[in-house]
């Protein structure tokens, strides 16, 4: 036994080391050195927190999806390998045709990947940006939807913690798919959580206090996410840091707008409730507000119809640079990656501008 170790050479044992000793710890990636085979690189996404999101070919099958990309020594740094992990185990459990699917996900020696559906028209955010604010019958749309994902989402004891335009993708008739499950809890009936996180301008009170709080911070989260949509800004800006903003929500009114309709104005009032005992904050109590009269909230009769303004601003001249927000392929071209790296995976390093995933 002695013999056989002394003869490995140096600098292989180095080169595994780290790789062998995450893989203890995330069992959830399997080990896959050879995936470069399988997939072609079509372009770069955009830049994630810790890596970049490539736009991948599966060889065999043609389709396309998103990569995300996570450094390891970006994970250990960070302190994020047992969320890495929840990541990826709230994703395989929760399927749902308004939440984003995981196709897949493996290791290599240096990097995590996740992979999922491609969304080809980009995110929410670009197409605020693009029409600085949507009308009410959009709206509606987008709040079933959403309000029916996380309805789903929190009726199997998730909350997903980051809701927010730059996470919500839309498919090419306009509809949308709830990303980026990177700050999602598995939370037990009647648990409580204490972790600040999130998108500062979206926490409720009770998350930039630090807590307790449970899944009424998401319902928190999509009244200032549909109070921005309606009218092309947020009801506060952000501050540098959380006490200050928990300063200024507490003291802010949230009053609605006169241009606001009566049922619009009523659902905003019980979402952004800052008590969250008495916040709008189930989604059978959602879908009977005033608001949604007349709405279906059947999955597939809400995707039958195509939103006609998002098809209409993906022709926008102006869609691909917002997508990008100034980035520049000179980030990917720098980044250390495995596939990127592969002789046998053919890339193109400009970046593709049909997708953002926001990490």
């Amino acid at each position: 036994m002695g013999g056989d170790v002394s003869k490995h050479k140096p600098e292989r044992q180095m080169e595994w080391a780290l790789p062998g000793f995450i893989s203890l710890f995330l069992p959830e990636f399997p080990h896959r050195f050879d995936e470069h085979m399988h997939i072609q690189i079509l372009g770069l996404i955009t830049k994630g927190l810790f890596g970049p999101i490539l736009k991948v070919k599966e060889k065999e099958t043609d389709k396309i999806y998103a990569v995300k990309v996570l450094p390891k020594s970006e994970v250990l740094r960070h302190g994020a390998l047992a969320q890495s992990k929840e990541e990826v185990i709230i994703q395989r459990q929760v399927r749902h045709p308004f939440l984003l699917s995981l196709q897949d996900c493996w290791q290599s020696q240096r990097n995590l990947f996740i992979m999922c559906d491609y969304c080809s028209s980009g995110d929410l955010y670009t197409y605020w940006m693009l029409t600085g604010h949507f009308g009410e019958n959009e709206v509606r749309v987008f709040a079933a939807e959403l309000g029916s994902a996380l309805g789903f989402l929190h009726d199997f004891g998730v909350m997903h913690r980051d809701v927010k335009m730059e996470n919500i993708l839309l498919t090419e008739q306009g509809h949308l798919r709830l990303a980026d499950f990177g700050l999602s809890r598995r939370l037990r009936r009647g648990e409580r959580t204490f972790t600040i996180c999130g998108t500062i301008q979206y926490m409720a009170p009770e998350v930039l206090s630090g807590g307790p709080y449970n899944h009424a911070a998401d319902w928190w989260s999509l009244g200032i996410l549909l109070y921005a949509l309606a009218t092309g800004k947020f009801p506060l800006s952000p501050e540098a840091d959380h006490s200050n903003m928990l300063t200024k929500v507490r003291e802010h009114s949230y009053d609605m707008p006169h241009t606001f309709s009566p049922p619009l104005a009523l659902l905003l009032r019980e979402l952004l409730c800052k008590t969250p005992a008495r916040r709008l904050r189930s989604f059978e109590r959602f879908k009977t507000q005033k608001f949604f009269h007349g709405t279906s909230f059947d999955s597939e009769l809400l995707q039958k119809t195509p939103v006609e303004l998002i098809l209409d601003l993906q022709k926008h001249p102006d869609r691909a640079a917002k997508a990008m927000r100034g980035l520049t392929v000179d980030y990917f071209q720098n980044f250390d990656c495995d596939l990127l790296n592969s002789q046998a995976t053919a890339t193109d390093l400009s970046p593709t501008l049909d997708h953002r995933e926001a990490s």
